[in-house]
């Protein structure tokens, strides 16, 4: 059975820090892209960032750079978001996604 089972969002601080984690089950992800993607109330769904394990590349949208990271670990078969210096405007549900999979969602808010 394919999942995948987002965690660690929460209420933090403007500046604060989140690591996000996907964890997926009944495949092997670092055999795919895997994305995040974030949607904020009244707006589109956005993808955040991607990574691809065997292809050795990430990539980020542009107000996240520098912010965020994203990384794989193969042996938990578990992608990570690590978030830095969050801003309010970084308030969202966060999903990770794989071709067409999507899990379920984790709430992120930055608010003081």
């Amino acid at each position: 059975q394919v999942q995948l089972v987002e965690s660690g969002g929460g209420l933090v601080q403007p500046g604060g820090s989140l690591r996000l984690s996907c964890a997926a089950s009944g495949f092997t992800l670092s055999s795919y892209i895997v994305s995040w993607y974030r949607q904020a109330p009244g707006k589109e769904r956005e993808l955040v960032a991607r990574i691809s394990t065997t292809g050795g590349w990430t990539n980020y949208l542009d107000s996240v750079k520098g912010r965020f990271t994203i990384s794989g670990d193969n042996a938990r078969n578990t992608v990570y978001l690590q978030m830095n210096s969050l801003k309010p405007e970084d308030t969202a549900v966060y999903y990770c996604k794989v071709t067409e999979w999507w899990g379920q969602g984790t709430q992120v808010t930055v608010s003081s």
